[in-house]
C-alpha cells in the first residue's frame, strides 16, 4: 500500500497514545486527520488543538463525508476497539483500507533506517530517550513515542525521515509487523497473558521478534534475558555496562564502559535503577549508530522524562507528590526502589489503581507483595479498559491479600480527603487507567493544603 495516494486518515481510537502520535505524524505531513474517541481527555484536546476532527460518539453519522471515500481514505484502529463498534464495522463493509496501528507503523519506518525498542518494561522512557539523544545529535528521525515527552511536550519527534524510533510493542504481537535495523529488548516478564495464555508463548513471542531485526542488523538484550545479542546492564560483566555510581543532589553520576572505551562522568536525572538502565541502552544503540559520545553526554543531562512515568508534581521539603504509569508489579518494585533510593526516611502512601481484571488476576499475589512494601496503600477499583468483568477479581480480593495494616478502598470522589487524612510526605499515584485523569485536581488540593 501506497501512503502518498492517501488523502485522508481516520482514526479509531484515536485518543490512544500510540494512534495519537500515529495522528500527529499524519497531520505534519498534510493529510487531513480525523477520528473517534470515547471520552475528551487531555491528548484528544491537543490534537483538536492542531486541527483535528473529534468526535465522542460511535455514530457513522457523524463522521466528516470528506473521510467517506474508500479510494483516498485510509482507516486505522487500535485492537481495544470492541469488534461490534459500528464505525470499525461501516469501514470494513464498505471496501475501505482498515488496518490495526501496528500496521501503519511497520509501513511507515520499512523504508527507513529503524530503531525499535522491544520489552515488557521501560519501551516508553527508553525510546524518549533514544529519540532525545539522536535529534540533538541532528539525526534526520522521525520518533513514536508511547508517551508525552517532557522535552517536546509531544509523543512525536519530527527531525527528518531517514531514521525511525519507534517503540516494538508485545500486546496483540503487534512488534511482529516491524523489521528493525537496531532493536533491543529491555524485559521479558510475563504479562499480557490474556492474549498469550502463558509465560512460554510470549517469551517465543519474543524470539520471533529478534528474528526480525534485518541481515547485518544488531540486537541488544538486558543482560540475563534468554536471547543472544549485545549485551546490557548496571555493575555487571555486559558489553555496556555502567559503573561507580553516585547520586549528587538527586542526579546519578556515574561511568559507561563500552566494548571500545570508558566514558566517565555521565549524569542522567532520572530516579531509580530501571531509568539508569533504560538511559544505558538508549545511550549503548545511539553509540552503535554512529552519534558522537560527547554530544551524547550533553544531551543524556537534558534529558527531562515522560510524563506519568516517575513525575514530580510537587516537590518541597515538606510535601513530594509523584505520578506514574506503573501497572505491573515488577513496575510497582522500580518505583517503591527509586522512591526508597531518593526518601529513605519518609513515610510513602501508594494510590493504585488496578489495570484490567485478567491482569489483576493472573498476578494478584504478586501485586499484593509489591503493594505491601508501602508505608499506606489507598485502592481504587479495578480500571477495566477493554475488558468485561470478571467473577470474583475485585480490589476487594486485591486489599485482602495486601500485608498492610494501613490499606483502605476508596472511590475516587472520597480520594482527595483520604490523601489528606493520611500523614505520609510521599505521596504517589500509580496505573494505567484513568487515574491520570485525576493528577491535576490532586495536585492542586495538595498545593493549597501545603
Amino acid at each position: 500500500m501506497n501512503l502518498n495516494n492517501i488523502h485522508s486518515v481516520y482514526f479509531i481510537g484515536i485518543g490512544g497514545i500510540g494512534m495519537s502520535a500515529l495522528a500527529r505524524y499524519f497531520k505534519a505531513n498534510n493529510k487531513q486527520v480525523g477520528g473517534y474517541d470515547k471520552t475528551p481527555t487531555d491528548i484528544t484536546n491537543d490534537l483538536t488543538d492542531l486541527g483535528i476532527q473529534i468526535h465522542f460518539e460511535d455514530a457513522v453519522e457523524a463522521i466528516e463525508l470528506s473521510f467517506l471515500n474508500p479510494e483516498t481514505t485510509l482507516v486505522v484502529y487500535t485492537p481495544a476497539i470492541p469488534k461490534g463498534h459500528s464505525e470499525l464495522n461501516y469501514f470494513i463493509n464498505n471496501g475501505f483500507h482498515v488496518l490495526k496501528r501496528s500496521q501503519i507503523l511497520g509501513l511507515i519506518t520499512e523504508n527507513t533506517f529503524c530503531l525499535a525498542v522491544a520489552g515488557t518494561h521501560g519501551k516508553t522512557t527508553t525510546t524518549s530517550i533514544l529519540g532525545h539523544l539522536m535529534k540533538e545529535c541532528n539525526v534526520p528521525l522521525t520518533a513514536f513515542l508511547g508517551g508525552i515527552s517532557e522535552n517536546y511536550n509531544s509523543n512525536l519527534i519530527l527531525n527528518g525521515t531517514e531514521v525511525s524510533v519507534v517503540e516494538a510493542d508485545e500486546f496483540d504481537r503487534s512488534f511482529l509487523t516491524l523489521s528493525p535495523n537496531m532493536a533491543c529488548i529491555t524485559s521479558m516478564d510475563a504479562d499480557h497473558l490474556d492474549i498469550y495464555g502463558n509465560a512460554e508463548a510470549l517469551k517465543e513471542s519474543f524470539v520471533a521478534f529478534s528474528k526480525r531485526v534485518k541481515e547485518h542488523g544488531k540486537l541488544f538484550v538486558k543482560n540475563g534475558l534468554p536471547i543472544k545479542g549485545i549485551t546490557y546492564g548496571i555493575e555487571d560483566d555486559s558489553d555496556y555496562t555502567i559503573q561507580n555510581i553516585k547520586i549528587e543532589n538527586g542526579t546519578y553520576v556515574f561511568d559507561v564502559k563500552t566494548p571500545k572505551s570508558v566514558l566517565e562522568n555521565l549524569k542522567f536525572n532520572l530516579p531509580g535503577r530501571h531509568n539508569l538502565s533504560n538511559a544505558l541502552i538508549a545511550l549503548a544503540m545511539s553509540l552503535e549508530y554512529g552519534c558522537p559520545h560527547q554530544q551524547l553526554i550533553k544531551a543524556l543531562v537534558s534529558y527531562k522524562g515522560v510524563k506519568r512515568r516517575f513525575t514530580y508534581q510537587i516537590k518541597t521539603e515538606n510535601l513530594v507528590y509523584i505520578d506514574d504509569y506503573a501497572h505491573h508489579p515488577e513496575e510497582i518494585n522500580a518505583v517503591h526502589q527509586a522512591v526508597r533510593e531518593m526518601y529513605p526516611n519518609k513515610k510513602v502512601v501508594a494510590i493504585f489503581q488496578p489495570h484490567l481484571y485478567s491482569r489483576t488476576r493472573d498476578f494478584i499475589d504478586d501485586f499484593a507483595k509489591s503493594l505491601s512494601q508501602f508505608d499506606e496503600v489507598l485502592l481504587l477499583d479495578i480500571y477495566p479498559a477493554r475488558e468485561l468483568p470478571i467473577e470474583g477479581v475485585t480490589s476487594a480480593w486485591l486489599l485482602s491479600k495486601i500485608e498492610n495494616k494501613n490499606k483502605k478502598l476508596v472511590s475516587k470522589a472520597e480520594l482527595i480527603s483520604k490523601i489528606k487524612e493520611s500523614n505520609a510526605q510521599v505521596i504517589l499515584t500509580i496505573g494505567a487507567g484513568d487515574i491520570g485523569e485525576e493528577v491535576k485536581q490532586i495536585k492542586k488540593e495538595l498545593s493549597v493544603a501545603s
